[in-house]
Order: structure tokens, then C-alpha cells, then sequence
């Protein structure tokens, strides 16, 4: 349920297809991941998952792999790989 949740986040504040969207996906791999769309990013994850996330959690967020492993510090589950 939140991988999706996670998914979606990316996808509409990257404005990339969801499909787009897999563990791999990395900070500046694609032209859309800048700075910009990394804050827009993080505040989607932030009205999401009702969180507040820390400065180095949004600097050392450079994937979406990596965003999973932060986001569950906050104690938001994702669903067994």
C-alpha cells in the first residue's frame, strides 16, 4: 500500500510515468530529478506520509530504494519485496 503511496509521490511531483519509477531511479539520473523537483519531491512525501523530514535525510535521499530505507526511520511499513 505505501509503495504505491511511494510511487506516486515520485511520478507526480517528478511528472514521470509511475512506470518510471523503480529502486534504481537515482537523484539527477534523469533531467526532471534536479534540485527543484527534489523539493517538490520531498514535500510531496512530507503531505503523504504526514512526516517531517530531517535535512540530512533529504540530502542523503538519492533514490527511491533510498527514500523507502528513510521513510520506514518514520515508521512508514512498506510491503515485503
Amino acid at each position: 500500500m505505501n509503495d504505491g503511496k511511494l510511487k506516486r509521490c515520485f511520478s507526480e511531483s517528478l511528472g514521470i510515468p509511475i512506470e518510471q519509477v523503480t529502486d534504481g531511479l537515482t537523484y539527477n539520473s534523469i533531467k526532471e530529478w534536479d534540485s527543484v523537483g527534489h523539493m517538490a519531491l520531498v514535500a510531496s512525501l512530507e503531505g503523504s506520509f504526514d512526516i517531517m523530514l530531517d535535512t540530512d535525510d533529504i540530502v542523503a535521499m538519492s533514490s527511491v530504494g533510498k527514500a523507502r530505507d528513510i521513510l520506514a526511520k518514520y515508521g512508514v511499513a512498506f510491503d515485503a519485496a
